[in-house]
């Protein structure tokens, strides 16, 4: 008999889905696959849900070998705003087996996908920085920032500071009230942007604003400002950095609303101004000169998601976690 595997959110949890080592791990093989052509993704579907332009349903198919031996479609759900208790974003992702095609399971991915996010940013902090870093910004209060909060912490001891800012007091209150006191850790509540990103090493900037909130003057020597959301930085920072590089230039380039792509559409940067992306960094040991400002324009590769996924269903499978039902 063939089953089907469903994971909760709680099931997800329970076999490993928030262990932040293992989706740094994740994003790093999944990458070297996709440079062995090992790994893929096709172009997103797009359904509009309603008459606001916002209310989405977004198809995102990958597949991923080795290991993973998986091939899955993240489906996700974007409404302008939550209702009651049902958050304004869902993510579900189904996977099969990508040697033989059989069903696998159904995952509540909304955890996974902040995940791989915050890993495919560590994964830059690691490979773009020449020493580990001490100072960190963090610009938004959402989903997203709670997520590069909880990696910075897990993963960067070397970490003494993290200034944390977001336009709505009362959510940057609450982000900071559901963080428990790391040790060796200040977290600094900071009331104005300019002073969370004084001295940072690092800007991780994980807002939606829809407009740029970070300009020319946020680029600094040996800064690393990492772009997680929308439209946070503008043309003129992108232009003024000395190395720009992405986790992957592909055909989304074309439609994105992040900074950079903008920037491309608009005629203001052109694809041979990137200097390195995922695979650079992982597979040849790319690595910029001393020195440099630096800024990484962070798209989110579906096929990470397939690769969490299927790791986290493996091991469930493994450990009895989830509900299994009946399927052929």
């Amino acid at each position: 008999m063939i089953t089907l595997r469903y994971l909760s959110r709680a099931d997800v949890i329970a076999a490993g889905g928030g262990d932040w080592p293992s989706a740094l791990a994740d994003v790093r093989e999944a990458t070297r696959l996709l440079r062995a052509g090992e790994a893929g993704m096709e172009a997103e579907s797009v359904m509009p849900m309603g008459g606001d332009p916002r209310a989405n349903a977004y198809g995102l198919p990958a597949f991923v070998g080795g290991r993973y031996d998986a091939a899955g479609l993240k489906w996700a759900v974007h409404l302008p705003e939550s209702r009651g208790d049902l958050p304004s974003i869902t993510n579900t992702t189904f996977i099969n087996r990508l040697s033989e095609g059989r069903p696998l399971g159904l995952v509540e991915s909304a955890l996974l996908t902040r995940m791989r996010t915050a890993a495919v940013s560590a994964l830059a902090i690691e490979s773009l920085l020449p020493r580990p870093p001490s100072r960190i910004a963090i610009l938004g209060a959402g989903a997203q920032a709670k997520a590069h909060l909880a990696m910075v912490l897990a993963l960067f001891p070397s970490v003494g500071e993290i200034r944390l800012w977001n336009r709505s007091a009362d959510k940057l209150d609450a982000l900071l009230a559901d963080t428990p006191s790391p040790a060796g850790v200040a977290l600094v509540r900071c009331a104005e942007k300019t002073d969370a990103i004084a001295d940072a090493d690092i800007i991780l900037s994980c807002t939606t604003a829809p407009q740029p909130i970070l300009d020319d003057d946020a680029v600094q020597p040996g800064r690393l400002i990492v772009q997680v959301g929308y439209h946070e930085v503008s043309f003129a920072a992108i232009a003024a950095s000395d190395v720009v590089v992405v986790d992957l230039w592909g055909d989304f380039a074309a439609r994105s609303a992040k900074s950079l792509f903008q920037m491309y559409r608009a005629g203001q940067f052109k694809p041979d101004q990137v200097a390195a992306d995922l695979t650079s960094l992982v597979v040849d040991g790319w690595r910029p000169p001393a020195g440099a400002s630096l800024y990484f324009s962070s798209f989110g590769l579906n096929l990470f998601d397939i690769a969490l996924a299927a790791r986290v269903l493996d091991q469930a499978e493994a450990s009895g976690i989830g509900t299994a039902l009946p399927y052929l």
